[in-house]
């Protein structure tokens, strides 16, 4: 009996022990493998890019006798080239300046016009909804030329501000849609007691929908910016002198001479460039996933 009953605590000690390791196995094939593979993909270009950027041209041209996933001896030459003797700064600053006057542009039609499809019930207002979101859907590869007549008339051509009032053009329906969505998720009943208090559709707007609907308008916010900073077809059309260009085409066609393409300075100007942008993710991520879910704070 003694030893029948040793024999059974042992295997009852040892089941827990299988469960543990089964579990641990299981969560590092399901979560651990996953996630470690996704980071891996996510972030190899930016570890390429830096590589690249402190690489000297005798690392980056010879394969055979340097490693091309490391450095052996790095080197600033290639940001110094970037940022002293090229207009890198310049771009960086006409890019800023575009984004963010893009952005707000858009923010500002958007709201308007996603309060006004959403909150005042016209005859027709889903249809319209609709049919802005479906004009996103159009490609930049047709509209480039009809709207380079528009802006070539108006002497807009070769100006910064030609690439902000025809970036909305994209902007305006994706940002609409989004908003009429989290509009939705805004209890209607907060407006109606503030209309039976006496207040506007302005008022209702600036002091109750918009301070609800801030986690809708940065992710809104962030989508138009992120376009608008790595948009290039219109920048590419539009602009064509080398000091008024952004950084995704002036990277592109100020560091490529001919057939040689200056790797350093390439990826470099990449890397900097895409800093504003992780920046901008990062200072508002947790509104961004807030809007994603529709949640609203009261």
């Amino acid at each position: 009996m003694t030893d029948v009953a040793a024999q059974s605590s042992n295997v009852a000690s040892a089941t827990p022990d299988t469960m543990a390791w089964d579990s641990r196995a299981r969560r590092v094939v399901m979560i651990y493998l996953p996630l470690a593979c996704f980071i891996l993909i996510l972030l190899f270009p930016f570890y390429w890019m830096a590589v690249t950027s402190f690489k000297p041209n005798a690392e980056l041209l010879n394969y055979k006798e340097h490693n091309p996933f490391w450095i052996t001896s790095p080197t600033l030459a290639h940001i110094k080239h970037l940022l002293f003797d090229t207009a890198y700064p310049r771009w960086l600053k006409t890019t800023m300046l575009v984004a963010i006057g893009s952005t707000f542009l858009s923010l500002f039609a958007s709201t308007l016009a996603a309060y006004a499809i959403e909150r005042l019930r016209f005859r027709g207002s889903p249809y319209v909804g609709l049919g802005i979101y479906l004009a996103y859907l159009v490609p930049p590869s047709i509209l480039f030329i009809p709207l380079a007549t528009v802006i070539v008339q108006f002497g807009l051509f070769d100006s910064p501000l030609a690439l902000i009032l025809v970036y909305p053009t994209f902007l305006v329906p994706f940002c609409t849609w989004l908003l009429i969505g989290y509009f939705k998720s805004i209890p209607y009943e907060l407006e109606e007691c503030a209309l039976v208090d006496g207040a506007t559709r302005l008022q209702i707007l600036w002091r109750i929908t918009l301070p609800l609907a801030v986690p809708g308008l940065i992710s809104a916010g962030i989508f138009s910016f992120t376009l608008s900073w790595n948009e290039f077809i219109y920048a590419l059309a539009f602009i064509q002198s080398g000091a008024n260009k952004t950084v995704p085409v002036a990277i592109l066609t100020e560091l490529v001479t001919g057939d040689v393409y200056q790797w350093g300075a390439l990826m470099a100007g990449s890397l900097l460039g895409s800093l504003p942008v992780a920046l901008f993710y990062s200072l508002f991520v947790d509104y961004y996933v807030s809007s994603l879910t529709g949640a609203v704070k009261e």
